[in-house]
């Protein structure tokens, strides 16, 4: 978490068992979750609403979402058991719909903050549980260029990986955790990617893997737009950062937020237009995929 209840962090994360008892403050209006594939300008995008005087930034708020579900941690920084990507509206029972409200009910009292941005790029995946949790809730689907994207995340996890004697954390999670996870999952709803599910398992290459997390992810965000445009807005990081007055405008009445001077100005101060990155070597079949889902997003900009 950052930005505005950065001060109250502590507090939230030491006391969340207590909170999920507590009575719920009041009613959580509108939450605003933005989803995409990471590094794609999710953080950026949640740091500049960040200082809209509305809004209270939750950046990937794991602790919270595994202290109400077992089976959603990805990465495995909190449980080490099965994980799921998926969520739906059958998972949001009364138990978990209380302590939800009371748990961000309350970090909207303590932040001082009448909506809640909450960036968490694996969400795309749980939006029937969000909307089920969060019936007024809006969606932002931010896309980045494939290669630009693949070329981020393959640079991160080398410079982030954390290695020891008997485990390895990167992009991936914990040997390779969310990585399986996702191959699992994921790759079998996806005709084009299913029959290369045993050869991407045991892949170890970051440009690969994030390829298919760039696929699997940019094709459910393209789902939801077209199955709920009233809820979904697209945005493309290219745009945001080329056009960040015009598109924050369009953000801010898409969310019901007043546009504000002090956060455009802030946004323009750090978004500049970024250079593209060299095509990234892959097999065939995954530039075939690429080329084409990236066809599909750049058809939504024209």
């Amino acid at each position: 978490m950052t930005t505005r209840g950065r001060w109250i962090n502590p507090f939230v994360f030491s006391n969340l068992a207590v909170m999920k008892r507590l009575p719920v403050p009041g009613r959580v209006d509108r939450p605003i979750f933005i989803t995409g594939t990471g590094r794609s300008g999710t953080t950026v995008l949640g740091l500049v609403l960040a200082m809209h005087h509305s809004v209270g930034f939750l950046n990937e708020p794991k602790a919270i979402w595994a202290s109400l579900l077992s089976d959603e941690d990805l990465v495995g920084s909190y449980h080490t058991d099965i994980a799921r990507y998926r969520f739906d509206s059958s998972d949001a029972d009364e138990l978990i719909l209380g302590r939800v409200h009371r748990l961000y009910g309350w970090y909207s009292a303590l932040s001082f903050s009448s909506r809640i941005v909450e960036k968490y790029p694996e969400m795309i995946f749980r939006v029937p549980f969000l909307k089920a949790l969060f019936p007024d809730a809006r969606f932002i689907f931010i896309s980045r260029r494939a290669d630009d994207t693949l070329s981020s995340i393959d640079q991160w996890s080398r410079d982030h990986a954390v290695e020891t004697s008997s485990t390895r954390d990167d992009w991936w999670g914990r040997d390779g955790r969310k990585w399986r996870l996702l191959v699992e999952q994921l790759v079998p709803e996806h005709d084009d990617l299913r029959e290369h599910r045993q050869s991407l398992l045991t892949s170890s290459n970051h440009c690969e893997r994030a390829a298919v997390e760039w696929l699997v992810t940019m094709r459910e965000g393209l789902t939801h737009l077209s199955q709920m445009p009233e809820r979904v807005l697209h945005v493309s990081y290219e745009k945001l950062c080329r056009s960040p007055r015009s598109e924050l405008l369009r953000i801010t009445d898409f969310c019901s937020l007043d546009p504000e001077q002090r956060f455009v100005e802030y946004a323009e101060s750090i978004l500049t237009p970024k250079s593209s990155k060299p095509q990234v070597d892959l097999p065939a079949f995954l530039r075939h995929a690429v080329n084409k889902t990236q066809t599909d997003i750049d058809g939504l900009l024209s």
